[in-house]
């Protein structure tokens, strides 16, 4: 086991019982929530606690979870099999502290999703943009070709039924995240990698520690397996170095294994022809807005290839797949005015996002309202957010939204200062902390024709739900 990985005592083995009692310590995270269900259909007894309900929580219960909203450690039974905690759970946790007392096991989130995926064929999509549209995209096709996927994605795909699904094929199609060295648990036949870039650098401190990861990330591939990395990254070639198994490439250019040209943007709608080592694959569309979607749909395609999924069954998945929520997702539409929200929370993301938005909406007046997520991502990118919102015509900020964040961090750092630095890059930029008065200023000022989007990993998607009711 690596460095970087907290060791747990007693490592999670999948044992498939029925009645063995699983508690779920933060059940109505993405992640936490998506292997619970999961195991719920698997005959586990599942109980879990959480600071506050969530629609997660709620289908948690309605198929037959117990839950919590409080962590005082009260709730904790000498049932208990096991505890699961996400790597956002701290030791000072009181459920934690209870655990521990009783001589509980502990395991990470990340454990037994591996022990999940090792009784099936894997296949992980890491990197640090993308991984849960190209998570979404591969399920879709999967289980458009009738292969009956399981999978565990950071969002929520209502085509698909959700964040997560107990399939009974063959493949489980996991989202690999890097944060606290979790994909370093899973064993994939198939991987990808979308990107590298600097990003949770409370945990990796530098650049070069996240290579490395992913590098270690890139050797767990089986010899017989692919790895399938985006070729116009820099950071890539260095981690590939560990790899064991065949590599493809993807990008929108002729240097790759797997390219695409854009043929025209309609309405949102990308149409792009697809080429395999310089032979024509196919025409293919997607709903979904921008370039980088366009990479994710390379990926996809790649992947799904390799494991037998025809070219047909690929194109009919692509173009009616509609999304997860949260990225790019129309909330609404009310007095002609657009409301979307999306999850990006890092500099690239906010970008490509804002640019898709100004490709699909090239007239319209664009009003990004973004939370910045943590503390000490906010200061260490601090310079990459300042210009990152150059395609929106107004930018509103909310107060940064505090995870995982010491005390140090947020005296570090506050909403004014990234107020200032962007408006020294030439956007015109307020900031309004609260999200009440957000809404308020907004339904104010904008006007029929405009674009809203919302943007961050925190909250800020009352924002736009909230704006959808009161335009109404």
């Amino acid at each position: 086991m690596q460095a970087y990985i907290s060791v747990i005592e007693r490592p999670f083995k999948y044992q498939p019982l029925n009645g063995r009692c699983i508690y779920f310590i933060g059940i109505g995270g993405i992640g936490m929530s998506a292997v619970a269900r999961i195991l719920i259909k698997e005959g586990y007894t599942v109980v879990g606690s959480d600071i506050r309900s969530s629609s997660l929580t709620y289908s948690l219960e309605k198929m037959g979870a117990k839950i919590y909203t409080k962590q005082d450690g009260s709730c904790m039974t000498s049932e208990t099999d096991t505890v699961v905690i996400s790597a956002a759970i701290t030791e000072d946790n009181p459920d934690l502290i209870t655990a521990r007392k009783m001589g509980i096991k502990v395991a990470k989130y990340s454990q037994i999703l591996g022990s999940l995926m090792k009784q099936k064929q894997g296949i992980a999509i890491s990197g640090t943009h993308g991984k849960t549209t190209t998570s979404a995209m591969i399920s879709t096709i999967l289980k458009t070709a009738g292969l009956d996927p399981t999978f565990v994605i950071g969002g929520e795909v209502p085509d698909i039924g959700g964040n997560s699904y107990l399939g009974r094929g063959k493949f489980f199609v996991a989202e690999a995240c890097e944060y606290d060295s979790s994909f370093l648990n899973l064993t994939p036949q198939v991987g990808v990698i979308t990107n590298i870039e600097e990003d949770h650098l409370d945990y990796y401190e530098n650049i070069e520690k996240i290579i490395n990861a992913f590098g270690e990330f890139a050797s767990l591939i089986s010899e017989e397996g692919l790895l399938v990395v985006n070729n116009h990254d820099n950071n890539i070639p260095i981690a590939l170095k560990r790899a064991k198994c065949k590599v493809e490439t993807f990008s929108l250019d002729k240097s790759s294994d797997w390219r695409a040209e854009r043929i025209s943007t309609i309405n949102g709608t990308n149409k792009f022809r697809i080429y395999r080592k310089d032979n024509y694959f196919g025409d293919f569309s997607l709903r979904i807005p921008g370039y980088h979607n366009i990479l994710n749909a390379l990926a996809a395609t790649a992947v799904c290839t390799f494991v037998g999924v025809d070219k047909d069954t690929i194109n009919l998945s692509l173009a009616s797949y509609n999304g997860a929520n949260r990225r790019f997702q129309i909330i609404g539409i009310r007095n002609n005015i657009t409301i979307i929200d999306d999850y990006a929370h890092h500099p690239t993301e906010i970008y490509v996002t804002l640019k898709a938005a100004r490709e699909f909406y090239p007239n319209k007046k664009l009003w990004c309202v973004f939370q910045p997520h943590q503390y000490s991502r906010t200061r260490r990118l601090l310079k990459g957010f300042a210009t990152s919102f150059k395609n929106a015509d107004k930018v509103i900020l909310a107060d940064i939204y505090a995870a995982r964040d010491s005390e140090c961090e947020q005296a570090a750092i506050n909403i004014t200062r990234l107020c200032e630095e962007i408006k020294n890059s030439g956007t015109d930029v307020q900031c309004i902390p609260k999200l009440n008065d957000i809404i308020n200023a907004l339904l104010s000022n904008i006007e029929p024709g405009d674009i809203v989007i919302t943007i961050g990993a925190g909250d800020i998607w009352k924002v736009s739900n909230e704006l959808v009711l009161s335009l109404k």
